[in-house]
């Protein structure tokens, strides 16, 4: 990190609430009622969670996405606002749509569904590039939902990589399950991919995600692959680190791939060893799923302050 930088980090992408429906049936059928045993509406979407949670680590983080003029986009802005991170760049547009993710936990999976509204909208030209590269590191989530931005993402990255910033890169799922090749054409702009398993097998084209690792390893400098409860490895060079997962009792998955970035990246701006950003993220990554939603854990002070200490 350096000082004479506003940020320590600027993350570019979507702003949106999750809505989550806890103790559904296992089979849901087609016209009829079904009755929850609990509700929950809290900040939502990839980027939002990982910058909530990186500026309640220390962090200075510039926020730069798009929301609708509606009391949805305020509820988000107002969330995110309160973990510090500065949302000055979020621009609000009259006429359109925030978009809302409804989620059906499962004992092992969930249901995702998603109304992108205005976050499929958002373009090049809709960002502050002096906000955006104001920082030492930039951050870029959900590539695949942010269709009207996605033709200049490698410019984006290409750009923050002159101007001297590193950066990271989450894809995210594809929800049209394609995996065109466009994103591989800003991989070369980036140093640290984070994918999942699913995810980096689909990115590199392969079955096995440690063939997949090698794979995209020779192409970006640093390639961690995220595994749940099977912790977390990464190749550097040649060279291929693991950690194990934090031992706790689960309550809630949902945003934990995002807050194991959070601690990566909070570690990796410091310039700590690869074994330690894979540990530190492993533990904010377990310290997620202890409450429910993506952020609540950490908006916990004392509780986030004594699970970190551990």
């Amino acid at each position: 990190m350096t000082e004479s930088h506003k940020f320590d980090l600027s993350v570019v992408g979507e702003l949106n609430l999750d809505l989550i429906l806890y103790g559904l049936p296992v089979e849901l059928e087609l016209d009829r009622e079904h009755l929850a045993s609990n509700l929950r509406v809290t900040l939502g979407s990839s980027s939002a969670i990982f910058a909530h949670n990186f500026a309640l680590l220390g962090n200075r983080v510039g926020f730069n996405s798009a929301i609708g003029k509606d009391a949805l986009g305020g509820l988000c802005l107002s969330r995110l606002a309160e973990s510090g991170a500065d949302v000055s760049a979020v621009r609000e547009f009259s006429g359109k749509q925030t978009g809302l993710t409804v989620i059906l936990p499962r004992s092992d999976k969930r249901y995702i569904l998603t109304y992108p509204g205005v976050m499929a909208e958002m373009r090049f030209e809709d960002l502050d590039l002096d906000h955006v590269l104001s920082a030492s590191h930039l951050h870029l989530s959900s590539f695949f939902l942010q269709r009207a931005l996605r033709p200049r993402v490698a410019e984006l990255f290409r750009l923050a990589k002159q101007s001297g910033l590193s950066t990271s890169f989450d894809t995210n799922d594809d929800p049209e399950n394609r995996w065109d090749r466009d994103v591989l054409e800003a991989l070369k702009w980036v140093d640290v991919l984070l994918p999942n398993e699913s995810e980096i097998c689909r990115l590199a084209r392969r079955e096995d995600p440690l063939t997949a690792l090698a794979v995209l390893a020779e192409s970006v400098p640093i390639v961690v692959m995220k595994r749940g409860e099977k912790g977390a490895v990464a190749s550097r060079g040649g060279q291929v680190f693991t950690d194990a997962p934090k031992k706790t009792e689960p309550v809630d998955t949902i945003g934990a791939g995002d807050s194991f970035d959070a601690g990566f990246l909070h570690q990796f701006i410091r310039g700590a060893a690869l074994e330690d950003c894979l540990r530190f993220g492993n533990l904010t990554g377990a310290l997620s799923t202890t409450r429910q939603g993506g952020t609540e854990a950490f908006r916990d002070a004392a509780h986030r302050t004594s699970f970190l200490g551990r």
